[in-house]
């Protein structure tokens, strides 16, 4: 539809005062890192155990999958720091070529972190290269071509792969197989989202009050990325229209003027649900009929409106397609 969304969980990476304004408000440390409690101290428990044998092994190579928005890039970091370890950044899409991946993998040193953001994109010929890296720490390449073709074994340091997914169904099973640490990042509770509210304040040195961190916590679809950039919004709104202390009255206004509802429903989620049960009242939808009423790729519908929608219990996946709830309805003030 080509208008941004608050509410939406995708990193701007073309957006470089967004891209700085996120990394300023990254933990580095697990201990400063909120929330997935379970992922952290299986994470803590594996990085000891390097650390102690310090024989000069690396961790395993670990895979992250969820819905987007709930710090996988940031855990990577705390994961690299950790294990006192560089971190290279990258991302599927970006390796596009078998000799990209063999300029990255050479150029990594021993114990080095390689993080993989949307891993389920890799190309084919790239994700094949990778199989033999991520196992003997060995690239076979070749070199030439037709009948002068040979094939070269290159030695590569020790490291740890860190793949990041929303798609976990989309990757390849011998790339699956590969990883030997593989963790679901579930939705925020609101108690946690509170605490990250609250800290992101402080770090960008604005007064929050505990009712305005409550409601805001409560609008942001259990989501760091989206409870960050909304205080960054209600800042805004109180250093113009107030004193700059962030209150229940200032956040108030300003979610009202965004438009995010209660439930952190924005006017694209609410218009997908009335489209859907106007259109198809009662009946299930399948995905690209709801692209088709809504403009967005089906890509968007899955990745960016669905998983959240699905967790309050709005919509609903049958063998036929989707549904909206009956809470839904009453959310919107639709008949049942």
């Amino acid at each position: 539809m080509g208008i941004e969304r608050l509410v939406d969980t995708k990193s701007r990476a073309n957006d470089s005062a967004e891209e700085v304004f996120e990394q300023s408000l990254r933990p580095t440390d697990f201990e400063n890192y909120i929330g997935q409690e379970r992922l952290k101290n299986n994470l803590k428990l594996a990085i000891s155990a390097v650390k102690k044998r310090n024989d000069g092994g690396t961790l395993d190579h670990v895979l992250l999958y969820g819905p987007p928005g709930l710090g996988k890039t940031t855990m990577a970091g705390v994961i690299a720091h950790e294990l006192g370890a560089n971190l290279k950044i990258t991302s599927g899409p970006a390796i596009e070529r078998a000799g990209d991946l063999a300029s990255i993998l050479t150029n990594l040193a021993d114990g080095d972190v390689l993080f993989i953001d949307e891993i389920h994109r890799l190309r084919r010929a790239v994700e094949e290269l990778l199989y033999s890296a991520m196992e003997d720490y060995k690239l076979d390449i070749v070199v030439g071509k037709g009948p002068a073709a040979h094939s070269m074994r290159i030695d590569l340091s020790k490291f740890t792969v860190i793949g990041a997914t929303t798609r976990t169904g989309a990757l390849a099973g011998p790339l699956r197989d590969r990883f030997g640490i593989i963790h679901r990042l579930e939705y925020y509770k609101n108690n946690e989202i509170k605490q990250i509210i609250t800290r992101t304040a402080g770090i960008l040195k604005t007064e929050i009050t505990d009712d305005a961190a409550e409601m805001l916590s409560t609008r942001s679809r259990l989501t760091p990325r989206i409870a960050n950039r909304l205080v960054k919004r209600v800042r805004d709104f109180a250093d113009v229209n107030g004193d700059g202390i962030i209150d229940e009255k200032t956040t108030k206004s300003a979610l009202e003027l965004l438009e995010i509802d209660e439930l952190g429903l924005d006017p694209a989620d609410r218009n997908m649900l009335r489209l859907m049960e106007e259109n198809y009242p009662g009946r299930p939808i399948g995905l690209s009929t709801i692209a088709a009423l809504t403009g967005d790729e089906a890509s968007t519908i899955e990745d960016y409106y669905e998983p959240y929608l699905l967790q309050i219990g709005f919509i609903e996946r049958t063998p036929r397609g989707r549904m909206v709830t009956a809470r839904g309805k009453k959310h919107l003030g639709l008949n049942s």
